[in-house]
This record gives structure tokens, sequence and C-alpha cells, in this order.
């Protein structure tokens, strides 16, 4: 019965042998995913309402964050990938970084008595520092955790496999952290992080930091990475830093990923980061967000079996072009949405809402799941070009893309909406409380408000879109450049027919000869012919050899087909 459902998936071998490191190494994805998704839903509201913060001003702390990822994640990059160590080049750091995550995760979600309307700079001055304090942890965590994909798992569908177990954990970290953040407020009578819910966000943050730092130990004591301690290291200086970054830009299918994933993330930031201000101060439909986030998580997740089967028989591309359309539909449904006043009901704003979460969540499974599956191939394209095995590089990237542009846009949607007139804080509470009225927002701030979660969000999806298209690597082509970068590592030259050299120049966008694949090639000929059964042997033996690390065993090569197969489970 378990070969039988093993092979409906797709996974080769068994659960205990090859399910079981996915699961241990995507734990972590509770954490990162979690921790996150707590902060964008309910961060600002809590400096706007129970530290007392106005919008511009919340703005900044969450500003100044953003830019400190974009200093901070490069250097993490290079940091990781020059780590020798027994525990291999990455591994470590998120053992290292876990009680600084918990700590600053529990300070981030306490006023400690500081009044951010009577002392604003005070209150200014602390979240930023404590901000910072997270974001650099949650750096040292996901930029070394996404980095070690692509050596865990180097066969092209192994990946696929790897991604749907850490798709399915994000939810694990995102919903479960959710529900604990709305059972602890609800606990104490509060529905968002509104003033005097100091305790109750304080308690939620203990609980949650808790979870994560178990999640964070778990992966790094069941995880195995390839041990780096006969790493040959360059000398390092600021001109090797940047060169090292240069050469990431020349890379075409990075840049192409780069601005596709930037324009998909910015989409839902846009969306998920302005949208709770619509529900909290124009709708005032604060009590149904719990009902609203919960639809969100059941439609994203019920469009994971789709995802996966496309990607499996069709590409890692296919899904994102068939399910992403309602995407594009969610955020449009919004261009209905009106205030709430004295005089209307809030019935149809409740069902506009609904529609929204039904067609977003679905939709954007579709190019997000492409994009988690593409970017692990990044680093292949990459080793052809230079040389070296540089994933830490490459994932800078990627949570630069998560957390740099979440709190950039952030801060954005607060300076928009204020720009717009949109009232927040405690004054909006308390002439509520003591008229009995609700607060009358100004037309503008409904405009505001569709253009943060309607226009801009359907512009930047139908730029992802345009350049998932772009990207032309398939299977057979990574197969083909995988297997030149293992023989020529193995044998110090590689030579390839003209077609195979037109697919490594269409993908990498260099000129072979400039590629670390086209030089020094003199001597022997060393081809990459595919065997009988259209494997690259080379390639089996590299992936014995990671089968064997994963489960924490010693593989020596053989070259033996058959050896091979039966290290890998087959």
């Amino acid at each position: 019965m378990e070969q039988k459902i093993l092979k409906a998936l797709g996974v080769k071998g068994t659960f205990k042998k090859d399910v079981m490191p996915m699961i241990n190494y995507s734990s972590a994805n509770i954490t990162t995913s979690g921790s996150g998704y707590v902060i964008s839903l309910y961060f600002t509201l809590f400096l706007t309402g129970a530290v007392g913060l106005e919008t511009e001003q919340a703005a900044i702390v969450t500003f100044i964050a953003g830019i400190w990822d974009a200093v901070i994640d490069p250097f993490i990059g290079i940091l990781t990938d020059r780590t020798r160590s027994k525990y291999g080049r990455h591994r470590r750091y998120i053992i290292w970084a876990m009680p600084l995550y918990a700590v600053s995760y529990v300070l981030l979600w306490n006023t400690y008595g500081i009044d951010g309307a009577a002392r604003p700079m005070q209150a200014i001055v602390y979240f930023t520092v404590v901000y910072l304090l997270y974001k650099t942890a949650y750096s040292f965590v996901d930029v070394p955790h996404v980095a070690m994909l692509p050596e865990l798992a180097p066969d092209y569908d192994l990946r696929t496999q790897y991604n749907s177990v850490g798709y399915i954990f994000n939810s694990f970290g995102m919903f479960p952290s959710f529900f604990l953040a709305m059972a602890v407020l609800g606990a104490f009578g509060f529905s968002d992080p509104e003033s005097g819910a100091e305790f109750p966000t304080l308690l939620m943050g203990i609980i949650l930091a808790v979870v994560y730092a178990v999640c964070l130990t778990y992966t790094f004591k069941k995880t195995r990475e390839k041990p780096s301690l006969d790493l040959k290291l360059e000398k390092f200086d600021f001109k090797y830093f940047l060169h090292e970054y240069a050469l990431v830009v020349k890379n075409k299918a990075f840049r192409q990923y780069f601005f596709m994933s930037l324009a998909y993330n910015t989409a839902c930031n846009f969306y998920r980061s302005s949208l709770v201000f619509y529900i909290r101060y124009i709708a005032r439909l604060i009590k149904y967000y719990g009902l609203f986030t919960t639809i969100e998580g059941v439609f994203e997740a019920s469009a994971f079996p789709l995802n996966y089967a496309i990607t499996i028989k069709h590409g890692k591309k296919k899904c994102a072009n068939i399910v992403t359309p309602l995407m594009i539909l969610g955020f449009a449904v919004c261009l209905f949405m009106n205030p709430t006043d004295e005089n209307s009901g809030s019935i149809i704003w409740v069902v506009i809402l609904m529609l929204s979460a039904i067609f977003y969540p679905f939709g954007k499974s579709g190019i997000g799941y492409a994009a988690t599956n593409i970017f692990p191939d990044i680093s292949d394209i990459d080793e052809a070009i230079t040389g070296r095995r540089r994933e830490g590089v490459i994932g800078t990237f990627n949570t630069l893309i998560k957390t740099c542009v979440s709190t950039t846009i952030q801060s954005l949607v607060l300076v928009i909406l204020g720009a717009f007139g949109l009232q927040t804080g405690e004054h909006v509470t308390q002439y509520e409380k003591d008229t009995g009225l609700l607060f009358q927002q100004p037309d503008s701030a409904l405009l505001g408000v569709r253009i943060c979660v309607v226009v801009v969000p359907i512009i930047c999806t139908l730029i992802s879109l345009f350049l998932l298209h772009k990207f032309k690597m398939n299977k057979a082509d990574h197969r083909m450049i995988c297997a030149a970068i293992a023989t020529k590592h193995k044998y110090g030259n590689v030579t390839l027919t003209d077609e195979q050299i037109a697919v490594v120049e269409k993908i990498s966008g260099q000129k072979y000869e400039n590629t670390w694949l086209g030089q020094n090639n003199e001597g022997e000929e060393h081809t990459i012919e595919a065997n009988e059964d259209g494997d690259y042997e080379i390639l089996l033996e590299k992936e014995a050899e990671m089968s064997a690390i994963r489960n924490g065993k010693e593989y020596e090569a053989d070259d033996s087909v058959e050896a091979v197969k039966e290290a890998l489970g087959e």
C-alpha cells in the first residue's frame, strides 16, 4: 500500500528513506512561514492600534527593517557559502540563530508601557531595534535553509517533491499560527491587536516563539548536509563581495526568476497589507477576519493537489498558466468594496470578501508553486557559469524578495493609505466608544485601498506571468546541464554538441566560451550521452551519494548502474 501511494505521488523509494528527509527539512518552514504570516497580518495593526503610532510613523519602523534586509542578506549568503564545518556550509546557522529568533519575536509583541501616541519617537526607536533583531535572525535561518535544498535534492523532480512537502509545511506554519494568535487574543476579548491588548499579544508571542524554536531545532537535528571542512576559499574583501553578486546578475535564468518572483510577491503583499485596513477601518468586519483567513487557507491548500499533478505531468510552469487567472479575479472583485455605515448592512461586503478569499489564494498557489520549484535550479545554472556551488549567494535573493519586499510594501501601503486620508489608531476607537457612531472615513481612503488591493496587484501579477513565460529551461535542459557540470568536475573537461551548447547559452545568457563549462576543455573528450534508460549515469551516482547522506550513511560511487539504483531505492 505504501508503494502504491508513493507511486501515485511520483515519489521514488520508501517513506522512511525518502519522504522522512523531506519532512525533516521542511519542518523549518513552519517557523519561517508562520512567524512572517502573523507579522504580515497583525504587526501594522499592532503598531497603529496597541502602540498608538500614526500610519506614517509605523511606516518608518517597517521601512528601516526592509532596508536592513537589503544590507544584511548579501553578507549572510556569502558567509554561509564560505563556511567550513562538519555539519556542512549552511545547516549550523539554523540552530545558532534560533535563540535570537525566539527572543526577538517575543519582544515584538508588547509595548512595555511605551505610549506611541504620547511618545512616538521612543516607540519608533524601540520597535525598529527589535524588528531589526528579528529580521537578522530570520535571515540567518532562511538563507541557509533555502541554500541547502539544491544540493540536498540534486534531481529535478526530487526538488519538486521537496518543495511540495515544504509547501504543505508552509500551510502548517501559517494557519495554525494564525489560529493560535486568534485563540489567545479571543480568550482576552480582543479580535485584533488594539489598544489594551498588550498582555494578550505578549502571550501570543511567547507561545508562537516556543513552537518556532522547536521546529528549527528539529530541522537541525534531523537534516544532513555534506561536510565542508575541505572547502577552498578565496580571499574575502569588498571587491570579492561585489564580484560574487555581479556574477549572479549575469545569469539570465536568475534575472528572469528574480523579477518574476519580485512582481508576484509585490502583488501578494500589496493585497495582504492593505486589505486588513479595509476590513478593520472601512468595512468594520474585523470580527470576520478569522473566517476570511480560514477560507484563504482552505482554498490555497485545496489547489495544491492540482498544481502538483500538473507540475509532475507538464513541467514546473504549466500550473501558473492554468490557475493564476483566478488570482486576478480575486483582486478584481474587490473593486466592489464599499464602506459600512449606520444605514447599510455588511452582508454584501462579507460576500465580496469571501469571493476574494476563495479566488485569490487558489490562483496565487499556481504561480507561487511554479516560482518555488524553479528557484533551486538557478544554482545549477550559476555553477555552469562559475564552476562553484553558491547556494547561499543565490538563496540570499529568495529571502530578500520575501522579507525585504514584505516590509517595504508594508511601509509603502501605510504611506499611501495615510496620504489618501485613512484614519487609524486609538482616536478612531475612542471616537466610536464616546459617540456610539461609526467613524466616517473620507471617500479618498476607499480609493487608496482600491488602488492597493486591486490595481497594483493585478498589474504586478500580469508582469509576473509574462516573465514566467520567458523562462525557458525544462527538465531535459536541466538534466543535461547538471550532467555536463558533474562530468567537468570529475574529468576536468566536458565535450558538448552544438545543440547542447545552444541550450547552455539560451538559459545562461552567456557565450559558451565565457562560462566555466566552456573553458579549458583540452585533452581527452568526455561527452554526456545518456544511457539506454535515458539517464545520465554520472547523475545517478551523485543522487545516490546524496540519498545516503540524507539517511546518515556513507556511499562510495560504483560504476554499476544497478548498484546506484539500489542505493536510490528504485
